[in-house]
């Protein structure tokens, strides 16, 4: 829910921050740069400090850059009025591809971080609109899927998000003028998330990709008992019990993706596991790791419709065994660091 007083703090009080952030950032970057130049010698890995000083300032320019440019596509909207038309989504998703293209590249130069793909690559997707169900662990995970779908299949994702992330200025303009949702997993009595991913998820075209995380957040050990335990309060002992064996992910939340399936009836599904940057749980763990030299394994599953039983009991064990196959392959292809 995206109450007044909270919707002007991020719009009033964030993003003008962030803006004033960046050109400071930009008129004192010699400084910046000689301090972290002489601190990174000192620091554990190479050249830490100015990498990840690099990477500041592109997040952050990137950032103000668009922002100022969404601007700019408001007030040619009509002060908004045809903001959400298709001509102007499309112009945001164009927008949100460049972005990532240049970002990941930069991760991939500066922080040496690599995107594997078990299997072909890219791996193949079916034609028409299709279901995209992903793990969630580590930093990050939902912009590699968006950096996927965007540039390598030439997709227009609709994405069921966290509302955390609602707090970035950018990430908050503009999934709120292309199809996506943001929610709390968490959600106030008389919340209905389902009616709203089922929203979302109807009338996808022959290249929309309806992106959502089952899990409901990033997976950890505490999350996981957390998990465990609810569906115990609840009395699904033997979801419990399957939920104890996977040891990588996080017992699925099935309502959303049953509103989904139900609302995208044609619907192709793709399953989507990856590892690399699973143990990045805490800030402590950020800095202990980078910069990264990391690789991110992907693995893509295509399922075709009629793989998905009709049944409410049945699609729950459907779920319930993909994420199975989930845990079994993040076991067999994860990294301990």
């Amino acid at each position: 829910m995206n109450h007044p007083a909270v919707w002007a703090l991020r719009r009033l009080v964030v993003a003008p921050a962030v803006i004033g952030l960046t050109i400071a950032l930009w008129v004192t970057f010699p400084l910046w740069l000689l301090t972290a130049a002489a601190l990174s010698p000192l620091l554990p890995g190479r050249w830490r400090a100015l990498r990840l000083l690099w990477v500041l300032v592109v997040y952050l320019t990137f950032e103000t850059l668009l922002l100022a440019v969404m601007l700019g596509l408001w007030l040619a909207s009509g002060f908004g009025w045809r903001i959400r038309s298709p001509y102007f989504a499309g112009i945001h998703y164009d927008l949100v591809q460049g972005t990532l293209l240049v970002f990941f590249r930069e991760a991939r130069r500066v922080l040496a971080l690599r995107i594997r793909t078990d299997g072909p690559h890219p791996p193949r997707v079916p034609a028409g609109p299709v279901l995209v169900m992903c793990r969630h662990a580590g930093p990050g995970d939902s912009f590699i899927l968006m950096y996927a779908l965007l540039h390598w299949y030439a997709r227009e994702p609709r994405v069921v998000l966290k509302n955390t992330l609602a707090w970035d200025p950018a990430i908050d303009v503009v999934l709120r003028r292309i199809p996506a949702r943001f929610i709390s997993p968490n959600p106030e009595a008389g919340e209905d998330l389902e009616s709203q991913i089922a929203h979302l998820a109807t009338g996808l075209d022959h290249n929309d990709a309806f992106v959502i995380f089952p899990e409901g957040g990033n997976f950890t050990a505490a999350r996981r008992e957390k998990a465990i335990a609810r569906l115990r309060r609840l009395g699904l002992e033997r979801m419990a019990v399957r939920a104890e064996d996977m040891t990588h992910v996080l017992a699925p939340r099935p309502g959303g993706v049953l509103a989904a399936l139900d609302a995208a009836p044609d619907a192709d599904v793709l399953m989507v596991a990856h590892t690399g940057l699973d143990h990045l749980v805490t800030v402590s763990d950020l800095w202990r790791e980078l910069p990264m030299d990391k690789q991110i394994t992907m693995r893509w599953w295509q399922v075709s419709r009629d793989e998905i039983p009709e049944g409410r009991d049945e699609r729950i064990e459907w779920l319930y065994g993909w994420w199975e196959q989930v845990d079994a392959w993040i076991e067999e292809n994860r990294v301990d660091s």
